[in-house]
């Protein structure tokens, strides 16, 4: 059998195959009101179809510690109950189909308030939605950002809490696994990045203090996330700058680091930090960031971007560069890629009764 689809258990959950659904925001869900931030209908539909094309884990796109934390006023959210009931059905139908269900928390930080994407993408005002955004310091992520407010030590402590409460929810929602998100450019990623950072004070300087916020975040969700479910960590692992960005050694520095505060497996991915750099896109293109965390560090890993085919998927296992694949915009284009791949490559996916006639 490919190793495509062989399972792979981390601590005591198993997924049943290496075909993961990447996070990717929809940007679909109510902005204000009772069900700001709840994961409605199309939602349900979205990961049900991945489910039962075979997915064996989804990550659900950047899900909102707190209203400010959004990417958009229109991103889902675990700061209420309510949110908690909507995403339980959710839950409920990727578990009956055999897909493990993951959660990813976010903090939007500096790219906070902006508009949906096929409107433009740009910064929102209050008029929209919007609201003022939160940075490690007062610098905008591009000209046309607004300048953000730079976050006292008692508002960073206050953010810890609220992944710790987000992740507690999401547990009483049935995911069975978290994921913090600390890449593209979001506010973990900006403590992160001296490119971002100009603190002077405990979270800016030394690469010491830059990582503390992250390893706060990961300490205070680990603390709440039950010992026999694993914690994941998505980074950036390269600015893409020249100088003063993070960069792949500091990352394999802090894979080590995430490993020792308990994170089970590092989701690699790049950028997003800056704008308008040069990024060498193709096939697989961060896939070698994936491999050297994995050769250089005790943590599982996942590859991402650009991952296409059934063929390039199975490669990367492999050769031992990554533990899974996720997939993106593949999935996308095709919520039943896990079971084509399988019939390809002579592996096994689950087949839902209703769709016995698809084998």
């Amino acid at each position: 059998m490919s190793a495509l689809f062989e399972p792979i258990t981390l601590r005591e959950v198993t997924i049943p195959n290496r075909v993961w659904m990447a996070p990717m925001c929809q940007y679909s869900a109510e902005a204000e009101g009772p069900l700001a931030g709840a994961p409605h209908d199309w939602h349900f539909a979205h990961y049900a179809a991945r489910a039962a094309g075979g997915t064996g884990l989804i990550v659900t796109e950047a899900t909102a510690v707190s209203p400010e934390g959004r990417i958009s006023p229109y991103d889902l959210g675990l700061w209420n109950d309510a949110q908690v009931e909507a995403f339980r059905r959710i839950t409920r139908f990727l578990v009956a189909q055999g897909t493990v269900p993951a959660v990813q928390l976010a903090h939007g930080g500096r790219k906070a308030s902006t508009d949906q994407p096929w409107k433009g993408g740009a910064p929102v005002g209050p008029e929209a939605h919007g609201w003022q955004p939160l940075a490690p310091s007062p610098v905008p992520f591009d000209a046309d950002h607004p300048v953000p407010t730079e976050l006292t030590v008692g508002q960073i402590e206050e953010i810890v809490g609220q992944f710790a409460a987000a992740a507690r929810r999401a547990l009483a929602a049935g995911f069975e696994i978290a994921e913090i998100h600390g890449a593209h450019g979001y506010l973990i990623h900006e403590f992160l990045s001296p490119h971002s950072n100009h603190r002077t004070d405990a979270y800016g300087g030394s690469y010491e203090n830059r990582t503390r916020f992250a390893l706060e975040v990961v300490d205070a969700v680990r603390n709440v996330w039950p010992a026999d479910k694993p914690v994941f960590f998505r980074i950036s692992a390269t600015d893409w700058l020249e100088e003063a960005g993070w960069t792949a050694d500091d990352t394999v520095r802090f894979a080590h680091d995430l490993h020792a505060h308990g994170v089970d497996l590092l989701d690699v991915s790049t950028g997003g930090n800056a704008p308008r750099v040069t990024i060498p896109a193709g096939p697989g293109y961060q896939v070698p960031f994936a491999a050297r965390v994995k050769a250089e560090t005790p943590l599982r890993v996942g590859a991402v971007g650009l991952i296409t085919d059934a063929g390039q998927a199975q490669k990367i296992l492999a050769n031992g560069e990554a533990d899974v694949v996720l997939l993106g915009r593949e999935l996308l284009r095709n919520p039943s890629w896990a079971r084509h791949a399988a019939r390809e490559l002579g592996g096994e996916v689950r087949v839902p009764d209703p769709y016995h006639r698809s084998v």
